[in-house]
């Protein structure tokens, strides 16, 4: 049996599904670079040249912040890094801790599921009628419902996967899905500088 510190290897669906996760939590991360770098340039062209970049604005709150943050979401909650509570978490009974574990990403994945289903609506939606943002430069808008549609459609598919595997560890008594690590309660020396 496995502790809740040790992380199952991912097989089958779960390590397809985990490898689109590395790949949208690079791009995530490369977005976070490149709002730095147009941030930085913007405010050195505002005060240096006084000359802002009128585009700035737009392309980080439409593309940019979308990005980093719906293409993390599925990775995040792969390593179990989402906020978690877990008071009571140590104490109860494995087969309960996983059949609550199973409805609760089971509802997660049908909720995610219509945030997706939704996304897709509105990228075909301003696909078909060339929707245009009002700005500066007028930056398609079907780009950002399709990086909420392509989060949304990960995640839910890592929620159904976690609810499946929670699921079939009730049934069968075995530990086949991995818990969350148990919280780090203890201070290291070096945290504090001491």
């Amino acid at each position: 049996m496995l502790s809740p510190t040790e992380e199952k290897t991912d097989t089958g669906l779960s390590a397809i599904v985990a490898r689109a996760e590395t790949a949208l939590v690079f791009l995530s991360g490369v977005s976070l670079a490149v709002i730095m770098v147009v941030v930085v340039a913007d405010v050195t062209m505002r005060y240096a040249l006084r000359s802002p970049l009128g585009w700035s604005y737009d392309l980080i709150g439409t593309y940019l912040m979308v990005c980093v943050f719906f293409f993390a979401l599925s990775d995040t909650l792969h390593h179990h890094g989402h906020i978690a509570i877990d008071i009571f978490a140590p104490r109860l009974p494995r087969r309960f801790i996983h059949v609550s574990l199973a409805i609760g990403y089971g509802a997660s994945a049908l909720l995610l599921a219509m945030i997706a289903w939704q996304a897709w609506y509105r990228t075909a939606a301003a696909w078909n009628a060339n929707n245009l943002i009002s700005a500066t430069v007028p930056w398609p808008t079907w780009p950002s419902y399709f990086m909420v549609l392509v989060g949304s459609a990960l995640i839910t598919m890592r929620s159904g996967l976690r609810g499946v595997t929670h699921a079939a560890s009730f049934v069968t008594g075995r530990e086949l899905a991995d818990l969350p690590p148990p919280p780090i309660t203890a201070s290291s020396e070096s945290e504090h500088g001491v």
